[in-house]
């Protein structure tokens, strides 16, 4: 019973459906700003494009290689590091890889609070996009009733006059029942002659 009642609250949750529209309208809106996005781009990209000509190759290859030695430097500094001042004492090493597990237990915990209350901020933003987007459904539909329907009270009246007719012909032509039918006559079969 408890994985019926589980289930059935999981399928009607509606949670999830919000979750979804709320990223959908998060996403119209960062779709909103793409446009003044690919203007200030156009703007800025002559002058980009006119420093990357004016570059000379020779200066940016020595300027990379600089860099991959001082990084190749920085790696090996860090290694003899790590290296010099490994413990070798197990025991204490047992330790900090219990305490690791456990810290990392704890941010993993925090992570998954902190997903959680994201989940629910967007869909809550999303159950008032669907309010505001049933709401403006709603007034559209009001608008489209009254274009249609602007006097109700000559339509009352001709479908008054329409039923007198259909009254008077079922009072006039009383029911007629469908005949009996009787049940087929099961025919014998001669026996087989051998």
């Amino acid at each position: 019973m408890a994985i019926t009642d589980d289930l059935r609250k999981t399928l009607t949750d509606p949670t999830p459906l919000y979750f979804a529209a709320g990223t959908a309208d998060l996403a119209v809106q960062q779709a909103k700003k793409v446009p003044a996005l690919i203007g200030q781009l156009r703007a800025e990209a002559p002058a980009r494009i006119e420093a990357v000509r004016n570059t000379d190759p020779k200066a940016v290859q020595e300027k990379v290689a600089s860099q991959a030695k001082e990084a190749q430097a920085t790696v090996q500094a860090k290694v003899s590091e790590v290296l010099g001042t490994l413990d070798t004492d197990l025991k204490k090493m047992g330790e900090q890889a219990q305490h690791l597990a456990l810290r990392s237990v704890g941010v993993a915990a925090e992570y998954a609070v902190k997903a959680r209350e994201t989940y629910e901020k967007v869909a809550e933003h999303g159950e008032q996009s669907v309010k505001a987007w049933r709401g403006e459904a709603a007034e559209e539909l009001t608008e489209i009733a009254v274009a249609v329907e602007p006097d109700t009270e000559p339509k009352a009246e001709s479908e008054a006059k329409a039923e007198e007719p259909e009254a008077a012909e079922s009072k006039a032509a009383p029911a007629k029942k469908a005949p009996a039918r009787k049940p087929a006559a099961k025919k014998a079969t001669p026996p087989a002659d051998k």
